[in-house]
């Protein structure tokens, strides 16, 4: 299924904000913008204050806290660093970000146990046949995890 694209950080935000108000969460978020508060950046030659186009790289951070916590680092490279209950999910395009965010609080992210070898994986999927998956440590199984644990 084909996502709408999100071309900014600035309006996959807006389409964060948007899935948080229909879930009635909070959410806080930090603008890192210009070269200097970026964490990485690989769309501007070195020693660039600016990407080709001429526009300052913009990073975003974004809370929700609640059940699960989750949170977004929006990069400016046009992909996201989702957690998940501490389960990281790297190189998220960010055109992916909202469906992600709705298969988690819209109660089709689960976890999957394995037998041999022995482990657990948060599985994310989304419309279509794209499927995130993530190892989870035992140790580290949260109650909401455990919750949405299948067999």
């Amino acid at each position: 299924m084909d996502h709408p694209p999100l071309p900014s950080t600035e309006s996959a935000v807006t389409a964060v904000r948007e899935i948080a108000d229909a879930y009635g969460l909070t959410m806080t978020v930090v603008h890192d913008i210009g070269a200097d508060q970026t964490s990485r950046r690989s769309s501007a030659a070195l020693f660039k204050a600016t990407d080709p186009d001429g526009s300052l790289p913009h990073e975003a951070f974004i809370d929700l806290p609640g059940r699960p916590t989750v949170s977004v680092r929006l990069y400016p490279d046009d992909d996201a660093l989702i957690t998940v209950d501490g389960v990281e999910f790297h190189d998220v395009p960010r055109d992916q970000v909202p469906a992600f965010l709705r298969s988690v609080y819209g109660g089709s992210a689960h976890v999957k146990a394995r037998v041999f070898p022995p482990g657990y994986r948060l599985s994310v999927p989304l419309p279509g046949d794209e499927t995130y998956r993530e190892r989870v440590p035992a140790l580290t199984l949260t109650p909401w995890l455990s919750s949405i644990l299948r067999a």
